[in-house]
């Protein structure tokens, strides 16, 4: 059984690897030295590193849902987004919409397994590939991680304003239209909520990286906020602004997951995965949602 300081210690240094850039040959180095041989490091990033082959929660063929995939934007200025839609198989015309935003992996199948289990918890539930104007998310997890890095984040993040307008106007989703993203998807809703002012309804945070705390008046969405315990490089942004939106008046509901790691609703991920923090979490973020959004 992998001991936890040396699990902490691995989960650190992945992140550090495949959130701040970290050289791959000295990620190496370090991982083998902590784990003992290659193939102990081997064995560690692959526990670490989210499994393609991980069983879904909800699968494609759930009986009570309906999937497909379609566009947003593509006119104008904005580019054409592929989206993975979810909705139940037996829904209302009009429902309550949420924008599900990815990791910096690209729309994989795990978020697809997540926009499933919004529908069914009866949300019009819509996936934008954020990568979609330079080919779509790659199957390779690295490769989607280097196009994550090259997108203009201003440009993405005002075309996911744009697709909240044409969400909103759609007959199949509903008037209203919130937001929960995951790590980098996180890090987008937190910049989502600032650009799109009272555009957007309701957003939900997992740990994400935070916007300077000078852009919290900018809000008017309000906002939950799920926080692993042990992540400590998002607390470096995160704490300055939860400080700034209370400052301001704004509705922010912040919970922490004492003991969880970064990724910690991420079921594909052996080592970071907490059941019963990943549990708690989405319980909490589906009450924030049925309360702030309407059909």
């Amino acid at each position: 059984m992998l001991d936890d300081d040396i699990r902490s210690q691995a989960i650190a240094l992945y992140d550090r690897f495949t959130h701040e850039g970290m050289d791959r040959r000295l990620f190496m180095r370090r991982m083998v030295a902590l784990a003992g041989s290659v193939a102990a490091a081997e064995a560690l990033i692959g526990a670490i590193s989210a499994s393609p082959a991980a069983a879904a929660i909800i699968p494609e063929n759930d009986r009570r849902i309906r999937t497909s995939t379609g566009s947003l934007l593509g006119t104008g200025k904005f580019p054409r987004h592929s989206v993975y839609i979810a909705e139940q198989a037996k829904a209302p015309p009009r429902r309550p919409t949420v924008m599900v935003i990815h990791e910096n992996r690209g729309l994989n199948a795990h978020i697809k397994d997540v926009t499933r289990r919004l529908a069914v918890a009866g949300f019009y539930a819509v996936a934008p590939d954020f990568l979609s104007p330079s080919g779509g998310t790659p199957a390779d997890e690295d490769s989607a991680r280097e196009a994550i890095g090259k997108l203009d984040l201003a440009a993405s993040t005002a075309a996911a304003v744009e697709m909240i307008g044409e969400l909103k106007a759609r007959v199949d989703g509903g008037p209203q239209v919130g937001a929960v993203g995951f790590c980098w998807g996180g890090g987008f809703v937190n910049r989502l909520a600032v650009a799109a002012g009272d555009r957007l309804d309701a957003g939900v945070v997992y740990y994400g990286p935070a916007p300077d705390r000078s852009e919290a008046s900018k809000v008017q969405a309000p906002l939950m906020i799920h926080h692993a315990g042990l992540d400590a490089r998002i607390a470096q942004t995160l704490w300055p602004w939860i400080t700034a939106l209370r400052a301001a008046g704004k509705p922010v509901t912040y919970f922490n997951y004492q003991g969880a790691n970064h990724a910690f609703n991420n079921d594909t991920s052996a080592e970071r995965y907490d059941k019963a923090a990943a549990g708690l979490a989405w319980k909490r973020t589906l009450r924030f949602f049925r309360k702030h959004l309407s059909a």
